[in-house]
């Protein structure tokens, strides 16, 4: 679902219906005068109920000051709405949540329970603008529907029930969402809400530019099972997700939320463009745990056991993230476990793994982290065409260079110096999205960067961690040179992973040994570079060459294989390439 369209949607549905051509009723607590059907101010409802009942599809529902208290419909069963709207019509307030409030009730004893009278019911195409929504409750039975057991502030049908500039506030269910279940919500603020089960603030919700703020639930404490965009997470709790769970964020901020067990700021989430600040996990993923987390700032946030800023599962992805300055007690202070793609990962600290433990990195830089115990920036982990200290023993392509960040000191600036060693040195095979953590396009001069920024204009092609190896500038005067005079250049030996000092480090095939059992076919070789392999019985048919065999790995100096299947007189002629 594109998340920007439907909140313009939204703006302009909320916007259309309030100048529909319906008729007018009108609400005023202090209405000495009520008279059906309270089409003007003189004869305004007193009880916010009786205009919804009076008016008709499309019509508007006007309500001024006033705290609404008395009144209400049941709408399923036995569970009490203090306003129903079961037809599409738009109710709104004159002067907006601050001065005009919907209160529902607690059940005998304060709580959930029979006798407990939630604040709004809203239809599909039904329209709630400008009310704060207070002190609902719910039935305390379980009804999986949540019709009666969910939705102590708000319930809706489904998310085309639609709600702007409210205020849900102090409510409380015993099933799903005390704030909201489902509806759009759009410029809103849901805080102190609280459900024994998900979505302390919303369930099932689409919200738009909403700050969730103090709520707290089970399972997500700002939201359970929702789309959130533009939106601040702060302050929530849980005992898992304490900011959210189970949903999808886009541009948020989540600060502060705390997690009983795991996934301070979010669980089981899919995050982009997010940030992550000061989130608190007892357990583990301080900042987030079991999700996917593209383009965020991870910054801050901590662990009582492990993954102080980002994941403890296998199933966690975090992509052209930046992970600073987070903490566990135990292993991976800025991640443990999970995948890790053109991260940057510096300035963490644990007791295992300071940047990271138990995790699978490619394109990553992990730097500058700090270990109590054993591996100051990695621990237990495989990483490949990273950068990091020490050099790993589990991974291919990794350089120790310092990364050269444009801010060295203060972490204020982590995107590359124009010398860093980090330009083109990833592997584009590992690249899973199309822009960094600036939205700037991911690959520039042909390969990918390490790290969660992509220098936008090389002067070279080449690795210049590679070129720096053997004293070569990287200003692009050196790509297509051939200092050994082996015929290959420079951006050729580069590819192929030989020495460009040295001319008898050169990718060529050695002479084929013919036998029984086919024919044996070596060339020079670097370890860990894929290899495949192609073959022709006649040159002068098209197509020339068919493959044989691909995904070789290649052995340090020589590489064989025996094409079995290279039996009788031939001619057979060979060729082989390498994957980059």
């Amino acid at each position: 679902m594109n998340i920007h369209a439907l909140r313009v949607a939204a703006g302009l549905f909320v916007s259309l219906a309030f100048n529909a051509d319906g008729s007018v009723h009108y609400v005023d607590i202090n209405s000495s005068t009520p008279t059906s059907p309270y089409t003007n101010w003189a004869t305004a409802a007193n009880v916010i109920q009786d205009a919804v009942e009076a008016a008709d599809p499309g019509d508007q529902v006007w309500v001024t000051n006033g705290v609404y208290d008395t009144g209400g419909r049941a709408v399923y069963q036995n569970m009490t709405n203090r306003v129903a709207v079961v037809k599409p019509l738009t109710l709104l307030s004159v002067n907006g949540p601050e001065f005009t409030i919907i209160r529902g009730a607690k059940a005998a004893g304060g709580g959930n329970g029979d006798g407990a009278i939630r604040c709004v019911y809203l239809t599909n195409c039904a329209i709630l603008s400008g009310f704060t929504l207070t002190n609902g409750a719910t039935r305390a039975v379980f009804d999986s529907t949540t019709h009666q057991s969910g939705g102590g502030g708000l319930w809706c049908e489904t998310t085309g029930a639609w709600v702007s500039n409210c205020v849900l506030s102090g409510n409380i269910s015993y099933h799903w969402g005390a704030g909201s279940v489902r509806g759009t919500l759009y410029d809103s603020v849901l805080k102190n809400n609280s459900t024994g089960a998900g979505g302390g603030g919303a369930a099932s919700s689409i919200l738009l530019n909403c700050t969730l703020t103090g709520n707290s639930a089970n399972v997500g404490g700002g939201a359970w099972s929702s789309m959130l965009t533009n939106c601040v997470l702060l302050g929530n709790s849980a005992n898992s997700g304490g900011g959210g769970a189970y949903g999808a964020l886009q541009n948020c901020t989540l600060t502060g939320n705390i997690s009983s067990g795991d996934g301070g700021g979010a669980d089981g989430s899919v995050l982009n463009d997010c940030t992550l600040v000061g989130n608190f996990a007892s357990q583990s993923g301080g900042g987030a745990s079991d999700g996917t987390l593209t383009r965020c700032l991870i910054v801050s946030n901590s662990a009582s056991s492990g993954g102080g800023g980002g994941a403890i599962r296998n199933t966690q992805y975090l992509q052209n993230c930046v992970l600073i300055g987070n903490r566990a007690s135990f292993d991976g202070g800025g991640s443990a476990g999970g995948r890790l793609g053109n991260c940057t990962v510096v300035g963490n600290s644990a007791g295992n793994g300071g940047g990271v433990s138990s995790s699978t990195l490619s394109n990553c830089i992990v730097y500058s982290n700090i270990a109590t115990n054993a591996g100051n920036n990695h621990w237990n982990c495989t990483l490949n065409y990273s950068c990091t200290l020490p050099m790993p023993t589990n991974g291919i392509g990794n350089i120790s260079n310092a990364p050269l960040f444009v801010d060295v000191n203060g972490w204020g600036n982590l995107r590359s110096q124009s010398n860093s060693p980090c330009i083109n040195a990833g592997r584009n095979a590992y690249v899973t999205s199309a822009t960094d953590l600036d939205g700037n396009p991911r690959i520039q001069g042909g390969t990918v960067d390490i790290g969660a920024y992509e220098f936008q204009n090389p002067t070279s092609v080449i690795s210049y961690a590679w070129l720096q190896q053997y004293d070569l500038l990287t200003d692009g005067s050196a790509d297509s040179a051939d200092p050994d005079g082996d015929g290959m250049k420079n951006w050729q030996e580069w590819i192929a992973g030989t020495d460009p000092t040295n001319a008898l480090s050169v990718f060529q095939m050695l002479t084929p040994l013919n036998a029984l059992s086919g024919v044996t076919v070596s060339w020079q070789s670097v370890a860990g570079t894929t290899y495949y392999l192609q073959r022709s019985t006649i040159l002068s048919v098209q197509p020339t060459f068919l493959s044989q065999q691909s995904n070789i790995v290649g052995q340090a100096g020589t590489t064989t294989y025996t094409d079995t299947n290279a039996l009788g007189g031939g001619p057979y002629f060979y060729r082989v390439g390498l994957l980059h």
